[in-house]
């Protein structure tokens, strides 16, 4: 995606974003820095992680959606029954290859290295966490170098668009047997609406709600793959950070940061 298609898509998708944080429970301030911030401030009650978010690699439906733009069809791609859950093209497959050189880099690195991998339950991005992870599947007796789990509240904004309508549970098992999936309690999608898409209010919450359960996680690095506009609201409204932060992910994007979880009860 081009600079400015980048710049446009990121104005429209903020537009509704008005810093829901404030209106969220206040119990847990979160704050994020670039990774390699000097102006980290801690105290005695904050709770620091690393954490490496990562846009999955593009899906079928962003490329009906390059298509449709090129040939100035009106119409909307995402709502095409040939894009349920859309899986990764070939070039989002090469997307997800092409982050192994800075993934093998953060194994080597005790402070960097994930000790969890946490993805959406979408296909493409359960794809791209075993594509750019794959170091860290299999272990010299076959089992996970670290626990890959899917968890549901980093989902896609939901509903209408057919792309982020999840399949069945048992399927996304069946094609991601080293995938937790434990903690999702569902077999078929509740989240997703036929009638309306998800709020910015009721992804931030959503949102929110994961930031609390990854902040109680014993883990001090983990690694979380995602979509546009989850990964938008994050650094839009749930999360206080720069501005360099906050710009649109790309397809195949790593951003790696610094979460201070501040408990202000």
């Amino acid at each position: 995606m081009n600079k400015a298609l980048s710049e446009k898509e990121t104005a429209e998708k903020i537009q509704g974003i008005v810093e829901p944080y404030p209106s969220l429970p206040e119990h847990l301030h979160i704050k994020a820095y670039s990774i390699d911030d000097p102006s980290i401030s801690t105290t005695a009650n904050t709770n620091v992680k690393t954490v490496h978010f990562i846009r999955h690699g593009q899906g079928f439906h962003n490329l009906m959606r390059d298509f449709f733009t090129a040939v100035k069809r009106q119409d909307n791609p995402y709502v095409m029954h040939e894009v349920v859950d859309a899986p990764l093209t070939q070039k989002g497959r090469d997307q997800a290859r092409a982050l192994h050189p800075r993934i093998h880099q953060l194994k080597e690195d005790g402070d960097m290295r994930p000790e969890v991998i946490v993805s959406s339950t979408l296909c493409r991005a359960l794809q791209t966490a075993s594509i750019a992870f794959e170091e860290f599947l299999g272990g010299k007796e076959g089992g996970l170098v670290v626990p890959f789990v899917a968890h549901e509240m980093v989902r896609e904004s939901s509903g209408v668009h057919v792309c982020d309508w999840r399949r069945p549970i048992s399927q996304q098992r069946q094609e991601f047997p080293l995938v937790e999936f434990g903690g999702v309690e569902l077999e078929e999608d509740t989240l997703f609406d036929h009638g309306r898409r998800e709020t910015k209010d009721e992804v931030g919450e959503r949102i929110y709600n994961f930031m609390t359960w990854l902040s109680n996680r014993e883990e001090k690095t983990l690694a979380v793959v995602s979509h546009s506009c989850w990964l938008l609201t994050v650094f839009n409204g749930v999360v206080e950070c720069d501005d360099s932060l906050k710009s649109w992910f790309g397809t195949g994007e790593m951003r790696s940061v610094k979460l201070v979880f501040t408990d202000t009860k």
